[in-house]
């Protein structure tokens, strides 16, 4: 680089936008510059959204680990005839939505497995069962993948797939499945499910319809620096033309339970200069988006207290359980208390707010 890393985050406190190949670099920081790096990202945290650390009252569904993709990142995902596959029939789901809604939730998120048989109405279905027994709720699920699937097996467009779920109760969209917008990994962790091209194509149209979704990354498998900049280039791009977007969701890799790391083709995870760098990286280079969540159920509530110093504001869901990182080996990724996220937050001198899925304050 031309200049020294103090320069560069000079320029970006007072208004340059960075270039990929800056974030690239920043990503790569060492020693004690990654707090420099961290402390510049925190000072635009609090332009932009203050003291405020929020997160959303949530619950997950999970409705079936019958997955047509079997990614070797994955511990969730089940062939139908494997031990432990489960596939959870209406009448379920509509008794954990019941749970979910006696738990004051203001989201239900389904969270499935690609089932090769599922088609549209399979989907629309779901979504109209939940909103029944949960009128009122943000119904927060499918994936740009899942509609690609459903829109082919039904032989419709991802755009009329989109309006269908919409019209079935669809609140907002999970930009999941997105892992890494590189085709030249996505061969190697996710080979069967939709290319970059095909998941930004889906994002756009669901925002054009208004429909907003969050965006996420998963790093610490095989991917690069620079990998990771091209990603958050991609995310980048589709804010700048949609807006649509209701914040960055890092998923850092857990690899202890995954066919990938078996395998030999991924490292153990990103390190915990990584998950900072990650984090802080984003907020700098991500001028378009307000928000940046810590998955504290992929990290631990102890690095989500210092990615909350590094340029996050936002502690994501209650969830109640989160089979999909526990069956990566995530301990302890099932439930967070909010007095628990009331402790973290007051301890770095942060004020805690409940919010909605699109951040409105509750």
């Amino acid at each position: 680089m031309p200049y020294s890393l103090h320069d560069l985050l000079d320029d970006v406190l007072a208004g340059h936008r960075l270039t990929e190949e800056e974030a690239v670099w920043l990503l790569k920081t060492r020693s004690r510059d990654v707090w420099d790096v961290a402390a510049a990202a925190d000072e635009l945290r609090e332009r932009k959204v203050g003291d405020t650390v929020t997160y959303v009252r949530n619950q997950n569904i999970h409705v079936t680990n019958i997955c047509k993709n079997l990614c070797g990142f994955c511990g969730f995902g089940r062939r139908a005839d494997a031990p432990g596959a489960f596939y959870d029939d209406p009448l379920t789901i509509r008794e954990k939505a019941l749970t979910a809604m006696a738990r004051k939730v203001t989201e239900i998120c389904l969270l499935s497995g690609v089932h090769p048989d599922y088609t549209l109405a399979s989907y629309t279905d779901l979504i109209s069962s939940v909103r029944e027994a949960a009128p009122g709720v943000d119904i927060h699920t499918a994936s740009p993948d899942e509609i690609a699937w459903a829109a082919e097996r039904s032989g419709v467009s991802t755009e009329e797939a989109i309006v269908r779920l919409r019209e079935a109760g669809l609140g907002t969209l999970q930009g999941t499945a997105a892992e890494i917008l590189v085709d030249s990994i996505r061969a190697v962790i996710c080979p069967r499910k939709c290319d970059t091209a095909t998941w930004v194509r889906i994002i756009r149209e669901a925002h054009d319809l208004g429909v907003r979704s969050t965006a996420t990354i998963m790093y610490g498998s095989c991917e690069s620096a620079g990998d990771r900049a091209r990603h958050l280039g991609v995310l980048r791009e589709i804010q700048d033309d949609t807006g649509g977007f209701t914040e960055l969701v890092p998923l850092s890799f857990l690899h202890e339970n995954t066919a990938l790391y078996r395998a030999g083709l991924a490292q153990a995870g990103a390190t915990g200069r990584e998950d900072v760098l990650l984090i802080a990286v984003a907020r700098l280079f991500l001028d378009n988006f307000d928000h940046i969540q810590v998955s504290w159920g992929k990290v631990g509530t102890k690095m989500a207290e210092i990615a909350l110093l590094s340029g996050a504001d936002d502690l994501g869901g209650t969830m109640f359980c989160d089979d999909v990182s526990v069956d990566a080996g995530g301990e302890g990724a099932d439930y967070l208390d909010p007095g628990e996220m009331q402790r973290i937050t007051e301890d770095i001198g942060r004020v805690l707010r409940q919010r909605t899925t699109i951040y409105g304050m509750v």
